[in-house]
């Protein structure tokens, strides 16, 4: 997962946690609903905790839980019991929160008394804010100290606060209560079956002043921000009906997730991305948030096309080794309102990724199949030139033809691919590899980002260039070949360490290598029986690590672990090289995965043998909801159905191979090149309504595009 290290995981976050999301805020709270800043729990907006503890008390007692259900990603209801005084078993009193998260919270509290008589209530609420950092709450870092004031007016409360030249603040707001300095607090009966109920909100200022946007509660027949965005959401994006009712709930809640991960450019309004996941990633990260974008296609094209434009904006310039920025490289992440340098790096962007630089490339030749108009796309050429200027002036230092990677300080990631935790590339026996080094998937990203810019030159005019990287594309393949491979194993090193040894752990990162191409077609059934053998396929999924390794451990980060992204790749990759059976295996493990998950995939779960634990083990501090995760099922999906456009070849492509289990699928409202289309799928034959003019649907297997020869052909019959 983006910017996670084993030296700086976050501390529990207590029994029942409930994360809810929206943009770029998340609100993480206990079973009750109560917050707590000894845990790493709060009320988060824009890397900043602006409530670090919310506990409700009714007459001294908090409240026991007894429910707690997210009704959206951003809204959930938690259900509670005051304890009875006297040892009596069951209480009258049942409490109810209904918690939405915006910029901050807006919470009704319910109180409903069960009892015949009337029942006299103090309800109070104890609120503190640190202000504290992400960083500092995940970390557990040592927190400054903020110099704190409280301003009480009426039924509201203000808390202030700064820190050296920065100053944020708060407004508690609650009708009706008596505000002391420690929160509000209520006075009432509540009548015999009756009930009462009051709603507050929390609120940060602008400049210590206001409310940076007035956060009250809709009238009855008025929907909330939150759910007019939700609703537009749902009106863009396909609607589709699925013969397995389980699969079929699995994509929605994708659906759902994705919407809540999207956040806005603070600079550009209109343009929207693709956060990271929850609680610690709500922001822009280069790798993450391409992949999932990218995943997401089928979805929302525009997602694709707000990440990369972000992306290209913040492409790097200057060489810097703190942030480790480089000229045309794309970040790691964007931190909000992080100060004092407790960021990777120690600045707002760092840049320690190896791969998000291709990957940008690979996804922008992604999107250009998707009908975008062409000034649109012309404007992001230059950034990808610039991109793949750093793969050959900085990404591939000692001139040996692939892509390596090095921290260029101690502040950064030791490991900079997507297993980027301290320990996760290591040989066979569980020795730790030495930098630099040159991951396997990394030049799969490589391979793919010289195709994309291959058939972008050629669709430009430009066939010097189109020819210029292909040719690089054909000398990477064969060298990865010759260099990574192991005959003696039968599978690909994970990485070349620095001295250009084969890194030879059996890893799951030569199942990304498929998706893309770099595979010699007489190595990939080896690599196919090894994937899906008893130390690789847990029977919930690949893992990263086969239990055969000195480093397997079922329960690590990623040495032994099942991530749903990387199995979605894997399983795309398969069918790419022809192996349906493999892949449709993974595919239906991981959704089977997401029925003990209420449809939501967490970012991995634990390695397992399913033959052992017959339900998934979760991995305890996994992201939920996370982006490539919620995008997992759509992928998988998609590689089933064989989903292929191409509006510059004029085609859809289609090859469906969904498993009997999955039943029909009927699709409305999919975009496409700024139309929608409705798709019926019904074994293995498949019919498309409302395709563009000039676009036609083509039933079989889809054109690769790793031959530029046959693409110039279908370029010519279009």
């Amino acid at each position: 997962m983006a910017g996670w290290n084993a030296d700086t995981a976050a501390g529990p976050l207590g029994a029942g946690t409930i994360t809810l999301v929206e943009g770029s805020s998340f609100c993480i709270s206990s079973a009750n609903g109560d917050i707590f800043p000894e845990y790493p729990h709060g009320v988060f907006h824009e890397d900043t905790r602006i409530l670090s503890r919310w506990n409700l008390t009714v007459n001294g007692q908090p409240l026991e839980p007894l429910a707690a259900k997210t009704k959206e990603p951003y809204r959930a209801l938690f259900v509670g019991r005051v304890p009875r005084p006297g040892g009596y078993a069951d209480s009258p009193l049942i409490v109810e929160r209904l918690r939405e998260v915006g910029a901050g919270i807006l919470e009704q509290i319910t109180v409903r008394n069960y009892s015949p008589s009337a029942a006299e209530c103090l309800i109070a609420l104890r609120v503190e804010s640190d202000f504290a950092d992400l960083f500092e709450v995940k970390e557990a870092r040592a927190q400054r100290r903020w110099d704190e004031t409280r301003q009480l007016d009426g039924d509201s409360m203000s808390i202030r606060a700064s820190w050296q030249d920065i100053r944020k603040g708060v407004v508690v707001s609650a009708g009706g209560a008596d505000v002391a300095h420690e929160g509000p607090a209520y006075r009432v009966v509540v009548p015999p079956h009756g009930q009462w109920n009051t709603v507050l909100s929390v609120l940060p200022t602008v400049n210590s002043t206001g409310p940076a946007t007035p956060f009250v509660r809709p009238h009855e027949d008025e929907l909330s921000p939150r759910d007019r965005r939700r609703q537009e959401w749902v009106a863009k994006i396909p609607v589709l009906q699925m013969g397995n009712r389980s699969i079929e709930q699995t994509l929605r809640r994708s659906y759902d997730d994705l919407g809540a991960l999207r956040i806005e450019d603070p600079a550009h309004q209109d343009r929207v991305m693709v956060a990271a996941g929850a609680p610690w990633f709500m922001t822009l990260f280069g790798r993450d948030s391409l992949w999932a974008s990218l995943m997401a296609l089928p979805v929302d094209p525009s997602l694709a096309l707000g990440t990369i434009q972000t992306l290209a904006d913040r492409q790097g310039a200057v060489v810097d080794p703190m942030s480790e920025e480089e000229p045309g490289k794309i970040l790691h992440e964007v931190r909000l309102g992080v100060s004092s340098g407790l960021a990777l790096g120690g600045k707002s962007a760092y840049y320690g990724s190896v791969d998000a630089t291709p990957l940008f490339v690979a996804l922008l030749g992604e999107v250009s199949r998707w009908g975008f108009a062409p000034d649109t796309m012309a404007a992001l050429l230059p950034h990808a030139d610039r991109a793949l200027d750093w793969i050959h002036d900085y990404g591939d230092r000692d001139g040996d033809g692939f892509v390596e990677y090095q921290r260029l300080n101690d502040r950064g990631l030791i490991n900079q691919g997507w297993k980027d935790s301290w320990d996760g590339i290591n040989f066979a026996d569980g020795t730790l590899a030495k930098p630099p080094i040159a991951l396997c998937e990394v030049q799969a990203y490589v391979f793919s980002a010289y195709m994309a810019r291959s058939w972008m030159a050629y669709d430009a005019g430009d066939v010097a260039l189109a020819a210029e990287c292909r040719d690089r594309a054909a000398r990477l393949k064969q060298r990865f070949n010759e260099e990574f491979w192991l005959p003696d194993r039968g599978y690909y090193a994970v990485a070349l360490d620095g001295r250009k040894q084969p890194v030879d752990a059996c890893a799951s990162n030569m199942g990304q290598c498929l998706l893309f191409g770099l595979i010699d077609e007489e190595k990939a059934p080896q690599v196919a029986e090894r994937l899906m053998s008893p130390e690789m396929f847990s029977g919930w999924g690949v893992r990263t690590l086969a239990s055969d390794m000195g480093a397997y451990n079922p329960a690590s980060y990623h040495n032994g672990s099942v991530w749903p992204h990387d199995n979605a790749i894997i399983a795309a990759g398969l069918l790419r090289y022809g192996f349906v059976e493999q892949a449709q295996r993974i595919s239906t493990a991981l959704l089977e995965a997401a029925e003990y998950t209420e449809g939501r995939l967490p970012e991995l779960f634990c390695g397992f043998s399913r033959e052992h634990f017959d339900e998934p083990v979760p991995y305890p501090t996994a992201c939920s909801p996370q982006a490539w995760a919620a995008t997992t099922p759509i992928l998988l999906v998609k590689s089933l159905m064989g989903y292929y456009p191409d509006v510059a070849l004029g085609g859809l492509w289609m090859d469906p191979v969904l498993p009997k289990s999955y039943g029909d699928l009927h699709i409305t409202n999919a975009p496409m090149a700024g139309g929608r289309i409705t798709i019926d799928i019904s074994g293995s034959a498949a019919t498309v309504q409302g395709l563009p003019e000039g676009m036609e649907f083509r039933l079989g297997t889809r054109p690769w595009a790793t031959d530029l020869v046959a693409q110039a052909k279908l370029r010519r019959k279009t």
